[in-house]
């Protein structure tokens, strides 16, 4: 008896032994977060980047030597400077080959301060106020005239003769319903890029639009307009006021219809100027002829120090190569850092490199694009073959510890756009947005307020995915649509 009892024990230890096989070997096939041992490697290789960019980061002071230049605009002495200290960083991080690659840029110039204002109940109403990208001067003693105010562009093209002779005053706020604030951009934008050529062709004396950004201030956001296929003597000034001037001209013109609006500006565009993007890359070890780039834009705009648009892209995009290189990660393709020229008013440094790219005959297979600001890292977005899709987002287990649990279908960047093809994977890096479009074009877009530690979460993220594409995007499969 006793004898069988052990032997019943015995029996019954291998059976559960062979039912906590299964029962893992199940768990392994329907539990997505169980990770191979290969991605357990991933997730160990990932949390040194982190650790790394949270306390030995770069970015942060990287950043600091940036905005003390300025505001950035392409074809002036900042921008010339910002090369000069592209360059250098690049060389310091050790890169394997850093090298400029000329480009001719627009150079449009704001000239003096502007001044906005109109009497309404006997009382002056100084208006802040600050001229768009590519606009034209108005004459030295400003314009003076009546406003129409509209909600769209569609709106505006109803007006016809109406607009003659007027100030047309495009007023279509942000949808603050939309929870991601570059919808809610996407949807009002092109008041500002269209408007003046829109009304400019009924014979409006000008054109100003409502600040792009969710909430009200006192502050002007600046950003390229465009006079489409106006004649020249159509030209009209264009001008941005701040959403809180926008509100309460709006709410003056219900009580006095006929107010008359005073705006005078300066700008002008003189010819283009040389200037350059700043290359530099890590050779790959197995594929040095496959490249995939990380980048942002080293222009900005003039009034404030481009801290978030797009300082932050710039210094996270170089960290990039510095956490693969400081954690002993060598890549199997080329990881190529590129600053970029001129996205805010012109995209040539953009353009140029992928002419460039194709008449070198190179062969890129992916590009990460930092433009969004500094904030909290949330994911990234997509655009891509539908494998490619796949693969990236099954990445999801192991960034969302990091907080990026957005890995969404979509856009990925301007300066990256032109790459765009069946074969080439883009990607975007997305942080949280709430707070982007608070200094988005304007002058407090400055280094206090980019926090340290958001900025190294980010440059971490992104190494994290350059990381996770370069070990498993290039394959033969891959490069088929």
């Amino acid at each position: 008896m006793k004898k069988l009892t052990i032997l019943s024990m015995v029996v019954a230890s291998i059976f559960a032994i062979s039912c906590k096989k299964e029962s893992n070997t199940t768990q392994n096939k329907e539990n997505p977060d169980v990770f191979s041992a290969e991605e357990k490697k991933d997730s160990t290789n990932i949390k040194h980047l982190f650790n790394t960019a949270l306390t030995e980061g770069k970015s942060y002071e990287w950043l600091r030597e940036l905005t003390s230049i300025g505001g950035r605009l392409s074809g002036s002495e900042e921008a010339a400077k910002a090369v000069v200290w592209g360059e250098k960083v690049m060389k310091e991080v050790g890169l394997d080959s850093v090298w400029l690659q000329p480009v001719m840029v627009p150079h449009w110039v704001r000239g003096e301060k502007e001044v906005a204002n109109y009497m309404f109940n006997g009382e002056k109403i100084n208006v802040p106020l600050c001229a768009l990208g590519f606009s034209i001067a108005t004459p030295s003693n400003g314009i003076t005239a009546e406003v129409i105010e509209v909600k769209s562009l569609k709106e505006a093209e109803s007006l016809g003769e109406k607009a003659k002779g007027k100030i047309v005053f495009f007023n279509g706020a942000f949808d603050n319903t939309l929870i991601n604030t570059f919808h809610a951009y996407g949807g009002c934008v092109g008041q500002r890029f269209a408007g003046a050529a829109t009304v400019g062709k009924f014979g409006a004396v000008g054109m100003i639009v409502r600040s792009m950004t969710n909430g009200i201030n006192d502050y002007p956001h600046t950003g390229s307009m465009s006079y489409k296929d106006l004649p020249e003597d159509k030209y009209i000034p264009a001008a941005a006021i701040s959403s809180r001037a926008a509100e309460n001209l709006s709410k003056h013109l219900k009580e006095t219809p006929n107010l008359k609006f005073y705006f005078k500006q300066s700008c002008k565009t003189l010819p283009d100027a040389p200037s350059f993007n700043v290359v530099g890359q890590i050779n790959g070890t197995e594929n040095p002829d496959k490249i995939m780039v990380v980048g942002g834009h080293l222009d900005s705009w003039d009034l404030g120090e481009g801290a978030h648009d797009d300082g932050a892209g710039i210094v996270q995009s170089l960290e990039v190569a510095y956490l693969l290189k400081k954690n002993g990660i060598k890549p199997k393709n080329t990881v190529r850092v590129v600053f970029f020229m001129n996205e805010e008013n012109g995209l040539r440094g953009a353009t140029e490199y992928n002419r460039l790219a194709k008449e070198n005959g190179e062969i890129h297979i992916g590009a990460l694009e930092s433009d969004a600001g500094g904030h909290t890292p949330r994911g990234f977005s997509i655009d891509a073959n539908e494998k490619n899709v796949d693969l990236v987002q099954s990445w999801k287990k192991l960034l969302a510890p990091y907080g990026l649990h957005d890995l969404l279908k979509g856009g990925a960047g301007a300066d990256i756009g032109p790459l765009k093809d069946d074969h080439v994977t883009l990607v975007g890096y997305r942080p949280d947005s709430q707070r982007y479009f608070d200094y988005h074009h304007t002058e407090i877009d400055t280094f206090d307020k980019v926090n340290k530690r958001e900025l190294e979460l980010g440059s971490a993220s992104m190494a994290s995915i350059v990381y996770l594409m370069d070990k498993y995007l290039y394959t033969e499969d891959t490069l088929k649509p």
